[in-house]
């Protein structure tokens, strides 16, 4: 049943209307009667539904589980599905629903209090989407997805564009015409196309013109009535401007002017040049640095045999680039500290051919010398070199007596 706001009760003394029973005691923000108006006078009634309906929801989800820590019990179980449908859950929704500012969502709340309450208690199983059953159903304040106007009519858009936007029945929804057609219901040829004849009465399909035409009677290049930017009508055809030869291009430095069909493009000059007039070094204005005109065109300059000490440095050689050159060392040399030397194998030292173990084991031996010295000096009474003997001893035997170290003495022994 749709509310009739035509029947409201007259404003009480003292300016203010009290709040419908379902609401009293909560902290929703009662408006000033002076601002209490018929729902119809609402600036943006589906879009404040449409919140409205967003918001409630959103409480919905936030008391799904409200005090209940989730637990199985059966006792649990039965108190939760009661406040599940429960007018207080409602109440505790209703009062979040709207903020204390928006005036436009307080006015619609206070109005909308029976249909509110059959939602929730009757209607919720059978229509589950709320902003359907009440916006566009009950209140008819929005027009289903696709459609727009104070009935919601389908096919708004003449079957040639689809409705984008609101959607609402203020009419706020838009046309996005198929390619083609144009105009607020897609009823008119956008630019480029042109209407078929059609057999009967009927408004024949849009068409495309001509590529290079704006407006034409037909699809040949010789119907054209407008031309498309970049061109112009001669003979009731579009012929293509040349931008190139006019004051119409604008390109940057060291680039030129390349002309397409209805426009241009700028185009980087060759690497010879600086500034062109095309592709090329042919077409340079001037030729770049490392680059000398030669004949028509700017080529390369070989620094490398015209300077007689292009590269200065011992053992370097001169290597010459596309505009430019750069010093390296010459072949069987490399680079230290900036100097060119001699690249070959540095000599074989004394412990070269000699694995990592075997390493080891000779410096364990020499270790074992520097015992034997401190032993001959520890027995003739010098008691720091006593010391140091018993702990060079004591080192030597932990790792003597470890398999690691007779392997390796045994390896290196029988090995050599």
């Amino acid at each position: 049943m749709l509310v009739q706001f035509e029947s409201l009760p007259p404003e009480p003394p003292g300016g203010f209307r009290p709040l419908p029973e379902l609401f009293r005691g909560l902290h929703v923000y009662s408006l000033p009667s002076q601002s209490l108006g018929f729902l119809t006078e609402l600036t943006a009634p589906c879009q404040t539904c449409r919140k409205l309906t967003e918001s409630f929801i959103k409480g919905l989800e936030k008391t799904a589980n409200k005090n209940f820590g989730g637990g199985n019990t059966a006792w649990e179980e039965e108190k939760l599905a009661k406040y599940a449908r429960s007018e207080t859950r409602l109440l505790e929704i209703v009062e979040a629903a709207c903020e204390k500012t928006d005036f436009e969502c307080n006015r619609l709340l206070e109005q909308i209090e029976d249909q509110v309450e059959t939602w929730w208690f009757h209607r919720q199983q059978e229509a589950p989407d709320l902003f359907e059953w009440l916006c566009i159903e009950e209140l008819r304040l929005c027009c289903p997805p696709g459609h727009f106007g104070p009935d919601c009519p389908g096919g708004v858009c003449g079957g040639l564009g689809r409705c984008e936007g609101e959607g609402t029945r203020l009419g706020d929804g838009e046309c996005v015409c198929d390619p083609g057609y144009s105009g607020r219901l897609c009823q008119s040829c956008a630019d480029g196309y042109y209407r078929e004849k059609s057999s009967n009465d009927s408004a024949g399909a849009c068409a495309a013109c001509y590529h290079s035409c704006k407006k034409c009677s037909g699809p040949q290049d010789y119907k054209c009535l407008d031309c498309k930017p970049g061109w112009i009508l001669h003979d009731n055809k579009c012929v293509d401007i040349d931008e190139c030869g006019t004051e119409l291009a604008r390109c940057p430095s060291n680039t030129y002017c390349h002309n397409t069909d209805g426009s241009y493009e700028c185009r980087g000059c060759d690497q010879a040049c600086v500034g062109c007039m095309g592709s090329g070094p042919a077409r340079c204005k001037k030729c770049a640095r490392g680059y000398r005109l030669k004949g028509a065109k700017c080529l390369d300059v070989d620094e490398c045999s015209e300077r007689a000490i292009a590269c200065p440095g011992l053992n370097e050689a001169c290597i010459n680039e596309e505009g430019s050159f750069h010093c390296d060392c010459a072949e069987g040399f490399i680079r230290r500290d900036s100097i060119c030397v001699e690249n070959k194998p540095p000599e074989k030292g004394l412990f070269d051919d000699m694995t990592d173990d075997e390493v080891l084991v000779l410096q364990q031996m020499f270790f074992g010398v520097v015992i034997c010295a401190l032993a001959t000096l520890a027995a003739k009474g010098d008691m720091v070199f006593t010391a140091i003997f018993i702990g060079g001893v004591a080192a030597m035997a932990g790792y003597w007596l470890t398999e690691k170290g007779d392997y390796m003495l045994d390896g290196f022994l029988k090995g050599r």
